[in-house]
């Protein structure tokens, strides 16, 4: 059973930076690796995925802003997250493997004060 462990959430101000870490128990390779965020009474989105050769694709709100990338050696996903907004604010969920069969994880709170 893989097990995905994420850290980095945090209260920041607006303006502030965070950087979110996801690191699976497993030696799986994932083609796609991925954060979404859902915030009270919205549905989860996606906010950036990387596949296996680096492509990139952001939440238009959060482009030029948010960057994501891959350590494949340590089957992790990382969010370097600048210039946070009050709208930034939500649970945050790595997933590795894609939305319908791949693995999620525990979720890491992000709130944004302004």
């Amino acid at each position: 059973q893989v097990q995905l462990v994420e850290s980095g959430g945090g209260l920041v101000q607006a303006g502030g930076s965070l950087r979110l870490s996801c690191i699976s128990s497993g030696i799986f390779r994932f083609s796609v690796m991925g954060w979404y965020r859902q915030a009270p009474g919205t549905q989860r989105e996606l906010v950036a995925n990387i596949n296996k050769f680096g492509t990139t694709n952001y939440l238009e709100t959060v482009k030029g802003r948010f960057t994501i990338s891959r350590d494949n050696a340590k089957v992790a996903v990382y969010l370097q997250m600048n210039d946070l907004k009050a709208e930034d604010t939500a649970v945050y969920y790595c997933n590795l493997g894609g939305t319908t069969n791949g693995y999620w994880g525990q979720g890491t709170q992000v709130t944004v004060s302004s």
